[in-house]
């Protein structure tokens, strides 16, 4: 078996080109990545630690609490652990670990600090339903971007039922609150264009990606954040778009559609993006790199993943809470 890091990495750049025509079994792989790296850093913390002093999970956010990675993905990662403070240092010791492990098996650190070494991502149970709650009534850009960021996450190794009454914590404010709806809908409104007024494609000007459309911001996260809207009025604790997608659509038939166009595009997006050579560029394709089929399928995307995020502000303007 795989007994360090650099062991890890060689497992994972032999097995990623065999995975690149299945965006599901991809992403299995990067949860048995993760897994076989975060049980290494534990046990190279308990042989200079001791045993951790309370139960705890390791959770996943980002596209890997989604189930969303492309061959390469960056690290969002988190701890929560039952006590208090004063376990709090042995799982930031833990959470330093698995961060460093993570970026030699090929996860880039989180520029943003979501990671587990973060006293903000490293937090017993009752302190982290405090800060989630907080978030909330400060409503501000920040605060809510690190709810949704939250939101999205999953547990990967430990208690699995951890971040359920955190979770449950959003749904009652938001319940009660109905305000915040639309400052959420006002965070994520600003969607970068990847269409002209004459429908032609807006690739990057300048920089290192210039002549590159950005994928991510014009259709991959309208298509996430429409999901994640209905997913807090609908009280759903999966993080998966699809997921959430596939338990709202007998509500609202349309979602089947959106859902169907959102995996195509994730599997379009890995096909892509094979030849990249880091996480800085997954996100990114060159417009010249396209024939004109590829140019209309994107541009249609474009349009389906603006109809989706339009479609949940209707569906929440219905029901009253816009």
């Amino acid at each position: 078996m795989h007994e360090s890091y650099e062991d890890l990495r060689i497992w994972r750049d032999n097995e990623i080109p065999g995975l690149l025509s299945d965006s599901e079994q991809l992403n299995l792989f990067h949860d048995q990545l993760i897994s076989r790296t975060m049980r290494l850093a534990e046990e190279r913390v308990k042989r200079e630690q001791g045993n951790p002093p309370a139960p705890y999970a390791f959770y996943l956010m980002g596209s890997a609490g989604r189930c969303e990675q492309s061959i390469w993905s960056d690290q969002d990662h988190g701890l929560i652990f039952a006590g208090g403070r004063s376990e709090q240092d042995y799982f930031l010791f833990l959470g330093a670990e698995i961060k460093r492990g993570l970026a030699v098996v090929g996860y880039d650190e989180c520029e943003g600090g979501v990671m587990s070494s973060n006293p903000l991502w490293c937090l017993p149970e009752e302190a982290m339903k405090q800060q989630v709650s907080g978030w909330l009534q400060q409503g501000d850009w920040q605060a809510l971007r690190h709810m949704q960021i939250f939101f999205d996450s999953r547990v990967l190794i430990g208690e699995k039922d951890m971040l359920t009454p955190v979770k449950n914590i959003i749904f009652s404010t938001l319940k009660e609150r109905n305000d915040l709806y639309q400052r959420l809908i006002e965070n994520v409104r600003l969607i970068k264009k990847g269409r002209g007024v004459f429908g032609q494609l807006l690739p990057e000007q300048k920089g290192s990606r210039q002549g590159s459309l950005d994928l991510k911001q014009t259709i991959y996260f309208p298509f996430v954040n429409a999901a994640r809207l209905l997913a807090f009025y609908k009280q759903l604790h999966v993080p998966s778009t699809l997921s959430r997608y596939a338990c709202l659509e007998d509500d609202y038939p349309a979602l089947r559609f959106y859902k169907r166009q959102f995996s195509e595009f994730l599997q379009f997006r890995l096909q892509k993006v094979e030849k990249s050579d880091g996480y800085d560029h997954v996100h990114y394709i060159p417009v010249q790199s396209l024939n004109p089929g590829e140019k209309k399928q994107l541009k249609a995307w474009m349009k389906y993943s603006q109809e989706a995020f339009e479609y949940a502000g209707k569906i929440l303007s219905k029901a009253g809470v816009l």
